[in-house]
């Protein structure tokens, strides 16, 4: 397996192996360095291009451009405000309305921990599609089909 190219290029294909080990590397790295202060945070920000080869070159194995990963990114937040207002703030201002605050702090971060919840079922929804799918047979305009692991018995 050639790292520096699973890693760090977005051409190409991959296939669900590849792209889970490449995935479990990152989530590796990531929470290791999540426990480094600053120094830490920074590379886990720079592991984010990574992520976003590793998904592109999947994606281009299903036969699907590398832009369907914009959508967690963009229907997760929407999911999250839109949760959280119509579940956590609508709540809360009705127990206020009704003289009830502390009612209120509970349901409002209620909202909040659903929202959350719901942006990580659309990440995880997506992460599942894009590991899982099973890749376009022969060529296809990202190029050859990754070779498969050869089973021994």
């Amino acid at each position: 397996m050639d790292w520096k190219n699973l890693f760090f290029s977005p051409e190409g294909r991959i296939g669900r192996q590849s792209f889970w080990i490449g995935w479990l590397c990152l989530l590796g790295a990531n929470v290791v360095l999540g426990w480094v202060p600053f120094f830490g945070w920074a590379l886990s920000l720079a592991t984010l291009w990574c992520s976003v080869c590793i998904h592109t070159k999947r994606l281009h194995d299903m036969g699907q451009t590398g832009w369907w990963q914009v959508l967690p990114w963009v229907f997760g937040p929407i999911l999250v405000f839109g949760s959280a207002i119509s579940i956590g703030v609508s709540a809360a201002l009705a127990a206020i309305s009704h003289g009830e605050p502390d009612l209120a702090a509970l349901t409002a971060l209620g909202g909040f921990f659903i929202s959350l919840f719901v942006a990580f079922a659309v990440w995880l929804a997506f992460t599942l599609w894009v590991g899982c799918s099973t890749g376009q047979a022969g060529e296809n305009k990202y190029g050859s089909e990754p070779m498969r692991a050869a089973v021994a018995i």
